[in-house]
């Protein structure tokens, strides 16, 4: 028995009548042992309540730590603010549970890496980076010195790195279509944001060049690719539903007169939806809104946002088996989940009054 009184590998070993490395590879599982002789370790752990090899043993004699850190761009109280992150959260932390992996939340620097921070120090086999902002971004620099494995979400993958995204840029192409056919030629759109901590605010396509997210310019490239201009553009700070409102203020009074709004989140959608309401816009007699990444609003009933769905807890199981790749040393390639447009009744033809 060790002296702080909790039993060990050897008293397991000791009590089951085996040896110290037949203990060992049932719960390593690195080499073969009998299906009997691993019961027989478990029933005499059982009985002397041995719990396992310790985290720091198991990583000193692997050389893995066995955690896989998730790099969140957002504050924490922000991130499990988002419908979407929570189900994309879901979907990796299980997989990554099953594997007999943990989980490191981590922030990114918001500018300069700094010194001393847990992406420069914690242990891990892996991150995922869940957004990533462009090819400066500080946590790609750390976890590149460092090498260690990387996926990547809707971003550009590092070399040798994962990556799990959408064709959100066809998919919005879509939405712009469908209003074209509806009549509409001034269509204005709510971008996610283009830097951390701007304020919602009108912007201009130049804004855009150098923009922070890759969600965020694919998007907006999407009125190009339709052969459109959009007659507005208003950045949320976040996307909220209360950021939604703000911009939708800004869009919907601005000079242009939009007569349709393509909102980059549902979530800012409905802030949109409700900014309308308060201007006695309706909606879609006078303006349609469109939303993106189909989330469940039963509040806005019986509103119905016309959106694109992505599958949050699809892109989880997929940025997980990314993850499953690397550690196994081999080249993932890039996983693209589906996306599927969901018609609602926020879109309909062109007021010519408007």
């Amino acid at each position: 028995m060790a002296k702080n009184g909790r039993p060990t590998m050897a008293d397991v070993a000791a009590k089951a009548g085996v040896s110290l490395s037949t203990v060992s590879l049932s719960y390593s599982g690195a080499g073969p042992i009998s299906p009997e002789m691993k019961a027989r370790v478990e029933k005499a752990a059982a009985d002397i309540e041995y719990g396992g090899p310790s985290a720091a043993g198991r990583a000193l004699r692997s050389g893995r730590s066995h955690v896989v850190g998730v790099v969140i761009h957002d504050s924490l109280t922000l991130a499990f603010r988002a419908p979407l992150i929570l189900q994309i959260m879901d979907g990796l932390i299980s997989d990554l549970g099953e594997m007999g992996l943990g989980v490191l939340l981590l922030t990114s620097p918001s500018g300069i890496p700094e010194e001393n921070s847990l992406l420069e120090t914690a242990p891990m086999d892996a991150a995922v980076l869940l957004r990533m902002r462009d090819h400066d971004e500080p946590a790609l620099e750390i976890l590149r010195r460092r090498g260690i494995s990387i996926v990547v979400m809707d971003g550009e993958p590092p070399a040798g790195g994962g990556v799990v995204t959408i064709d959100d840029g066809a998919a919005t192409v879509d939405l712009i279509t469908r209003l074209q056919a509806l009549g509409h030629e001034r269509i204005g759109t709510v971008t996610l944001p283009i830097a951390p901590r701007l304020d919602t605010a009108l912007r201009t396509l130049e804004d855009y060049r150098e923009s922070a997210w890759a969600p965020t310019q694919r998007r907006l490239h999407a009125f190009e690719d339709a052969g459109i201009e959009p007659c507005v553009i208003v950045s949320a700070r976040e996307s909220l539903v209360e950021e939604g409102i703000a911009a939708g203020h800004l869009a919907l009074t601005h000079d242009s007169r939009p007569t349709a709004i393509v909102v980059q989140s549902d979530q800012l959608a409905a802030g949109v939806l409700l900014a309308a309401r308060e201007l006695d816009i309706r909606v879609p007699q006078d303006v349609s809104i469109t939303g993106f990444d189909g989330l469940d609003l039963p509040w806005l009933s019986p509103v119905e946002l016309t959106t694109v769905k992505q599958d949050g807890e699809k892109k989880g199981h997929a940025l997980a088996a990314e993850v499953k790749s690397l550690l196994a040393g081999e080249t993932p390639t890039p996983a693209f989940t589906p996306l599927e447009y969901r018609e609602g009744n926020t879109i309909g033809r062109v007021n010519p009054d408007r």
